[in-house]
């Protein structure tokens, strides 16, 4: 990696664009792609709704960890109904009005699980009965403090919310992914329009020589110099040569309407690139490499994450049939009187005490093949996860090997077109000499156009495996500097 690589630099100047087209063409570099993909691509707008989600959903749990206060009212509960007296053996009519009003305050405990519950009840009732034609009104308030608690089980507030956490984290780690990968798409996009440019260029460069020919071809059968089916070659030629400037624009409007699509840009909006394409070589510690990859990677954690995920399956399946219990436990008063002020002159206290449980007796192995097959999935995310940290080793080599193999083909891409471009002048003057014909002529002209495209796509390779080797590893080697901040690497390792 001693050798530096010298610069191409293709601009596409407004002289190659027909009159009056390029004054509302926009012109991008890839800085300026870049920043536009960020804001307006479709799989980073997807990508973050997913992210808001996460959050949302865990603000949402956070939120109800808080007290949550409620009002249920009930202004008017009217009943008449008709109903028979077993021990005075008549039948009677009872007529009642009432309107009630209930007040809560609730508590979630996240360390128990419990919940703590604060009501209030206030009510009035007005009932008259045909049987003693007595008509009643009183007003009731009943106010007391409550506490659910489940027993011998696990902790669902906790787990639940840390499932919310796990979720959270795991959207933060595919939103960063898919930036990387965005960056990698988005060049590979744009040197696609890049090259498509360059090769309209050519064709039309092409075209330009092709025509020089057939007129000097022309000139040398109108004076007798050169067989008429010369001139027919070179018709041919000329035909073949306007047909695939315009193959190549066609190509070219595709390709730009694909890259337009991938970074959200409006696809009426006509642009054209513009590029430096510099390959300098890049030392590359392969070792380094593999180090930043498995410290940093973010498929591994998100792997760790799975594994996490389906260990929280494992308890929820062990809690399917199991031995728990519940607590219920409240104390209060109780008070009632026809006039409002009096309603606690006598009150009752109304302690509650209750305490359940679920014992399982037999379920034919339900339960135990529910954990097996829970079991099962662990070990196949921990065997993920083990293949990941193989696989990404296994991509770090490849592209360390390909960026070896590039620097060679560049080398020998670059004096491919530095012969093919001698090769072809040289011809050229044999042409015009009437030592070659228009057929030979064009078979060198189409080395040369090939040559020079060879060597522009070897240049372009390099830099985008040097781009995929920085999304392996987290680490820029060309500027020497890690993507993840060298703390978060060592508190990973620990």
């Amino acid at each position: 990696m001693k050798t530096r690589f010298k610069t191409i630099k293709l601009l596409f100047l407004l002289a190659f664009m027909p009159a009056g087209f390029a004054f509302g063409q926009q012109l991008l570099n890839l800085d300026r792609a870049l920043e536009i993909a960020s804001q307006n691509s479709p799989d980073i707008r997807t990508s973050l709704l997913g992210l808001e989600r996460s959050q949302e959903s865990l603000n949402a749990k956070r939120a109800s960890l808080k007290s949550q206060f409620a009002l249920s009212l009930n202004p008017i509960d009217y009943s008449r109904t008709r109903a028979f007296d077993d021990y005075y053996s008549n039948w009677y009519t009872n007529e009642s009005l009432g309107a009630s009003g209930t007040f809560t305050v609730s508590q979630p405990i996240l360390i128990t699980d419990g919940t703590v519950q604060l009501v209030n009840r206030f009510g009035w009732k007005k009932s008259t009965s045909s049987t003693n034609n007595i008509e009643d009104r009183s007003f009731s308030n009943n106010l007391y403090l409550s506490l659910n608690q489940p027993l011998f089980t696990y902790n669902k507030l906790r787990l639940e919310l840390k499932e919310l956490e796990l979720d959270l984290e795991n959207s933060n780690l595919s939103y960063a992914m898919q930036k990387l990968n965005l960056e990698k798409l988005v060049t590979q996009y744009f040197y696609d329009v890049y090259l498509a440019q360059m090769s309209l260029s050519i064709t039309e460069d092409e075209l330009a020589n092709t025509e020089k020919s057939f007129d000097i071809t022309k000139n040398k059968v109108e004076a007798g110099l050169a067989a008429r089916e010369e001139l027919y070659q070179a018709e041919l030629n000329y035909a073949t040569a306007k047909s695939n400037v315009q193959n190549q624009r066609v190509s070219l409007e595709n390709y730009k309407d694909q890259f337009k699509q991938y970074i959200g840009m409006d696809i009426f909006e006509d642009f054209a690139v513009m590029s430096n394409v510099e390959a300098n070589p890049v030392e590359v510690d392969l070792q380094k490499a593999i180090d930043y990859g498995l410290g940093s990677r973010m498929e591994i954690r998100q792997r760790e994450i799975d594994i996490e995920t389906s260990q929280f399956g494992l308890i929820r399946t062990k809690a399917s049939n199991e031995f728990r219990g519940e607590m219920d436990l409240s104390i209060g008063i109780i008070g009632d009187d026809r006039k409002l002020g009096d309603i606690y002159d006598s009150p009752t206290n109304n302690p509650k005490v209750s305490v359940s449980f679920n014992v399982p007796l037999f379920d034919w192995g339900e339960k135990k093949s529910r954990i097996k097959a829970q079991e099962a999935v662990i070990k196949t995310q921990e065997l993920n996860a083990e293949q990941q940290e193989i696989q990404i080793v296994l991509d770090i080599r490849k592209v360390y090997r390909s960026l070896l193999n590039l620097e060679n083909q560049i080398d020998i891409a670059r004096q491919n077109e530095k012969n093919a471009q001698l090769t072809y002048e040289i011809n050229l003057e044999r042409y015009a000499n009437g030592d070659l014909t228009s057929m030979d002529l064009n078979l060198y002209q189409n080395q040369l156009s090939e040559k020079k495209m060879a060597y522009a796509q070897s240049l372009i390779n390099y830099k985008i495996e040097l781009l995929n080797l920085k999304i392996q590893t987290l680490y820029d080697f060309e500027s020497k500097q890690g993507i993840v901040p060298e703390e978060i690497i060592q508190k990973r390792k620990n």
